[in-house]
Parts: structure tokens; C-alpha cells; sequence
């Protein structure tokens, strides 16, 4: 039945509206983008502000907590009378150690005395090998600022220790004489430890842009800009950082002023955006600025974006689907009364196909019984001779017996005729067993699957082939550690395929010498395997594939047509079984028969 057809837009048409969609779903998620990065940006400052609003105060409050800390020590008497008189002993070991005491008890650097040459007399470190005592300051800006002014303040690297750190000097005054200058050194490395946890790029710039503390060690002494050659001999006369070389912080002057995102290439690393954020500092023109990776802003714009553009095509693609749905629908029910005419057209034909399936397997059954039964046949057609003899021997025993049985019982020996018709009577019973088994064997069984018993069906079947066994002088030997064992089969037909089995072994033993036959029986997940294997010559594997093959035999012609084995194959397959052939390794051929094994819910199959 050819399915409808209904009628959909043309090409070109379909083609343009897919465009024009994705066209405006692109811009869409481009004005998301940019419209969402600003606002990331923007937020994105305000943290930043806020973050170095509190890094300033706390930065203040620091600096500032130790403003009038050197004014109160300059009032310490030991420290004047050491500055008149600088060779005395007694106040050069007092000054020390009440500057030792004061730089531990206010926790700071160091704590220092510089008379008024810049000469230092005394310091707190000055058990230290690299003590501040004999070295001379005057040419540092704390000590003419404290001198001149009262106070000085100054940042720079200690040309003694080479260790940073923020200098606060008072005059030491005796009336309105200055004596010397007391100095106190801060060291801000718990700030810097702060800065590094902030996660973005922290600076701290001094008043000519050189970067003094940083997140980052490696961004230490390096210049947003280019100095002029005036603070740049500033800084040689002063030696504010030591020996350190002053070098540019990227590629390009950073502008503090900034404030769209710049790109610039830090040292070690290749170029890119950045977002400028700067704050002051106290009073010394100092500057704390933020280097902002836009990594996570654009990253979140993005994912708006594209969330923005997915979400207008699904709004595009619901109204597409709600009208293609509406003309679908349109089109479906004017083909419905076309479709149940059609559907009641090609069900009236199956209807006769499967009248005519099943008589067709009706009558695949009926010749498969058939089969089967002229296989019985077939089998007992090869055992006649041997049955004619086995009913031969009883019977002419009987006429033995019954004529000396007629004879005593003439000259009164009673007690032999007795004996003579107990052996009539074994040899009567002998003779029914053979027939009643025969019949049994040649009966033409419904197909009616049932537990049988897997002893029972090997001992019928050994009745049936001793002909064959006695003929060929074998030795049959049956392994079987479960005499209770129960299949799903019927008991004709199990017995029809075992003496398959057996006499094909029995033929392929024919001239050896001690031929041996063996049948195992086994157990095994709810499976019996019973096993045949002669101990012949084998069958070869050009063989091996056609062996279950109708009419395939390799007999000579009048002695077999070659049906056993393909009709037994087809009964085990009708149980759910398997049948299958192999070489031993030690030489003969194995036959492998399973069953599925009775009384482990197994459903017998329809025969």
C-alpha cells in the first residue's frame, strides 16, 4: 500500500524562510551579547571598586597606625643623650636596647637613630650582622623630609638589608635644636599576601607609576610607563629601589584613565584584555590598580547569548511546527477517508494470505510427521535381519522345550517338565518384550511433548540396536550419574534418535577390532546433554557440513538413504534442542543431543 502524499512548500520557498530565520537568530544573539558582556562589565567594575575601596582603607589604616609612632619615640631621653654624646658606651647599648624593645612591641621592621650627619647610632637590629648602625641615610627623602618638615615618609628597598618596606622619620629636638632623626620601618608583605588572594592582577604604584607591591611577584619594579630621564635619576640619587631594573609592565603604556577594557601583553604571557580599574591612596600619589581578565564576563555573555538565539529559534520552530501541524492536519483528514478504504483493501488480503500460511503449515506438519514415521520405518527396515534372528533363536528354543516337555511328561519326570516350561514361559516373555517394543518403536506418536525418562529411552533403544551390537561384535558402555533424569520430548521419537545415533556409530566401527561405543549422560543448567562417540575413524570436514543434509549419506548405495540424521536433527530442534557432531581428539566421532531437562519450568515448544 503506497503511502499519501502531501503537498509541502516549494524548495526555494522552504529554503528562504530557513535563512531569513537563522538570520535574525544571529542577531538576536548578537545584540544579547553585547548588551549582556556590557552588563557583565559593568558589574564586573563595581566589584572591582569595591574590592579596591577596601584594600585602600586597609592600606591606610595600616600606614596611618604608625604615623606618630617615631614623634613618640623621638621623646625617649636615651636616644637624645646618645646624640650628644655618641662615643659613650652605656647610651649607645641603652638606645639599642630600648629601640629593640619598642620594634618588638609595636611589631614593625625596624627602629633606628640617625644623628644629624644621617650617621646611624643605634637600631633595633643591631645583633644582626646586617645591622643599620654605622650606615649613613642622609641621602634618603624620610630623613631631609623629617629634618625639614617634621616628618618624612618614603617607600623604598633598604640598601642595607635589600628588603622592601615604608620608612616613617621624627626629629629627635632638644629645644629647638634638631639632634637626629628615629626611624621606623613598616613591612607591608601582609598586604602584597592580600593582594594575591584577590585573584585578579593587583598593583600598587607609586606616585611615577612604578609598581612597588603586586599580586604577582614577577610585576614588581616595573613601570606603567615610560620615566623621564629626571625620575629616573631621582631614583639613582635616592636609590628608592635598590638595584633593581626599572622595566616596562606590558607592551604599551597602561593608561589609568582607561576605562574600556584594554589588551596588553604582560610579561610571560601572550597578549589580552584586560579591564582597568584604578583607585588613590593616601597622600603620596600612590595608585591601586586592578588588572580584570574579561574571560569569565565574555564566557558568561556568551552563554546568554547563545542561550538568547536558541531560545528564538525554538520560539521560530514552535510557530513553524504549530502551522506545518495545522496544514498537516488539514491535509490528513482529507486523506482519511482514502487511507480506511485502503487499510480494508490490503486487510482483506492478508486475511487470505494467512488462511493460506496456515494450511501450508498444516501441511508442513502432517509431512514432517510423515517423515518422521517413515524414519521409524527405515530404521526397523535396517534392524529386520537382526530382529528376525533375535525372534528366531526364542522361538525355536520353544520348540526345543515344548517337545522334551511332551516327552517327560510321557515317562512321569514331572519335575523336569516343570523345568522345561519355567524356560518356555522366560522364553515367551523374551519374545513379547522384543515385540512390544518394536511396536512401541513403529507406532506413530501424536505430537504431544512430556517429561520422559532419559533411562528409559536409552534402554529401549539398546533393545533395538542389540542386533547390530551383537553383529558387530561392540561393546556398548552407558555413563549416566543420574538414573532419574527427565527431558521435554516424546519417548518414540527420543528413542527414534538415539538408535539414529547408535547404529551410525555402531556402521563407522565396522571391521575394528574391540569396537567401543560410549554414551554419557549429563546436567547442566537446566539442560541434559547426552553424548554418542565411536571410536571410528572420524568424519572428515568435507563431510562434516553436509551431514545433516537430506538425502546426504555416506553409505554405500541400498544401505541408507541418508535421512536419520536430518530427521533427527529437525525432532530435537522441534523439543528446543540441539544436535551437533565433532571429532574427538583422541580419534572417533562425538554426537552431542541437548534437551531442555523436565521440571525446570522450561515450556515445551510446539511440536
Amino acid at each position: 500500500m503506497s503511502r499519501p502524499v502531501i503537498p509541502t512548500k516549494p524548495p526555494s520557498r522552504t529554503w528562504l524562510l530557513t535563512v531569513l530565520a537563522t538570520l535574525a537568530c544571529l542577531l538576536i544573539g548578537l545584540l544579547g551579547y553585547r548588551l549582556l558582556l556590557d552588563h557583565n562589565l559593568a558589574h564586573e567594575r563595581r566589584l572591582a571598586t569595591q574590592r579596591l575601596d577596601a584594600f585602600a582603607l586597609s592600606l591606610d589604616a595600616t600606614l596611618n597606625r604608625h604615623e606618630s609612632l617615631p614623634g613618640l619615640l623621638a621623646l625617649e631621653p636615651s636616644l637624645a643623650a646618645l646624640l650628644r654624646d655618641p662615643d659613650n658606651k652605656q647610651r649607645i647599648d641603652a638606645a639599642n636596647a630600648y629601640l629593640e624593645a619598642a620594634q618588638q612591641g609595636a611589631a614593625v621592621a625596624a627602629t633606628y637613630l640617625i644623628d644629624a650627619n644621617g650617621l646611624t647610632l643605634a637600631a633595633s637590629n643591631w645583633r644582626q650582622p646586617r645591622s643599620f648602625i654605622g650606615h649613613n641615610y642622609a641621602f634618603r627623602p624620610y630623613f631631609a623630609d623629617a629634618v625639614a618638615q617634621g616628618l618624612g615618609r618614603f617607600y623604598g628597598v633598604g640598601v642595607t638589608t635589600g628588603e622592601p618596606g615604608y620608612f616613617i622619620a621624627a626629629p629627635v629636638r632638644d629645644g629647638q635644636q634638631i639632634l637626629g632623626v628615629v626611624v621606623l620601618k613598616i613591612g607591608l608583605e601582609a598586604m602584597e599576601q592580600a593582594m594575591a588572594g584577590a585573584g585578579d592582577i593587583l598593583l600598587l604604584a607609586d606616585a611615577d607609576g612604578i609598581v612597588f607591591l603586586s599580586s604577582e611577584r614577577r610585576l614588581r619594579y616595573r613601570t606603567l610607563a615610560p620615566l623621564p630621564a629626571a625620575t629616573t635619576a631621582r631614583l639613582a640619587e635616592t636609590r628608592q629601589y635598590g638595584n633593581q631594573a626599572i622595566v616596562a609592565l606590558a607592551d604599551r603604556p597602561v593608561p589609568l584613565e582607561a576605562s574600556a577594557p584594554l589588551r596588553l601583553a604582560l610579561p610571560d604571557e601572550t597578549p589580552r584584555e584586560h579591564l582597568l580599574v584604578t583607585r588613590p591612596v593616601g597622600n603620596f600619589g600612590w595608585q591601586v590598580v586592578q588588572l580584570g581578565r574579561l574571560d569569565e564576563a565574555r564566557a558568561a555573555a556568551f552563554s546568554g547569548a547563545m542561550a538568547l538565539a536558541f531560545a528564538a529559534a525554538f520560539a521560530i520552530g514552535v510557530a513553524a511546527h504549530l502551522r506545518h501541524r495545522r496544514r498537516r492536519r488539514e491535509e490528513l483528514q482529507r486523506i482519511h477517508g482514502e487511507l480506511e478504504q485502503r487499510i480494508a483493501e490490503r486487510t482483506a488480503d492478508l486475511t487470505a494470505k494467512i488462511a493460506e500460511l496456515q494450511r501450508t503449515e498444516a501441511i508442513l506438519h502432517e509431512t514432517r510427521d510423515a517423515a518422521v514415521q517413515a524414519g521409524k520405518l527405515a530404521v526397523l527396515g535396517q534392524l529386520s535381519a537382526g530382529i528376525s534372528h533375535e525372534l528366531n533363536q526364542p522361538l525355536a528354543a520353544l520348540q526345543t522345550f515344548a517337545d522334551n516337555a511332551s516327552a517327560l511328561l510321557a515317562r512321569g519326570r514331572h519335575e523336569e517338565v516343570a523345568e522345561n516350561l519355567q524356560m518356555i514361559g522366560e522364553l515367551v516373555g523374551r519374545t513379547g518384550r522384543i515385540v512390544r517394543q518394536l511396536k512401541t518403536f513403529a507406532r506413530k506418536e501424536a505430537a504431544t511433548p512430556q517429561p520422559v525418562s532419559v533411562a528409559s529411552a536409552i534402554e529401549h533403544a539398546l533393545l533395538l540396536v542389540e542386533p547390530r551390537r551383537r553383529d558387530t561384535a561392540a561393546s556398548i558402555e552407558v555413563s549416566q550419574n543420574d538414573g532419574e533424569l527427565q527431558v521435554v520430548a516424546e519417548a518414540g521419537r527420543l528413542e527414534q534418535v538415539l538408535v539414529n545415533l547408535m547404529l551410525n556409530g555402531l556402521d563407522a566401527m565396522h571391521g575394528q577390532p574391540a569396537p567401543r561405543l560410549e554414551i554419557t549422560v549429563a546436567r547442566s543448567a537446566g539442560q541434559v546433554r547426552l553424548s554418542v562417540r565411536d571410536h571410528g575413524p572420524g568424519i572428515a570436514d568435507e563431510v562434516r557440513s553436509h551431514l545433516f543434509e537430506p538425502f546426504y549419506t555416506t553409505k554405500p548405495a541400498g544401505e541408507g538413504l541418508g535421512l536419520g540424521l536430518a530427521i533427527s536433527l529437525a525432532i530435537v530442534e522441534s523439543y528446543g534442542g540441539t544436535l551437533r557432531t565433532d571429532n574427538a581428539a583422541d580419534g572417533g566421532a562425538v554426537f552431542v543431543l541437548t534437551l531442555p531437562a523436565a521440571g525446570d519450568d522450561h515450556a515445551a515448544p510446539d511440536a
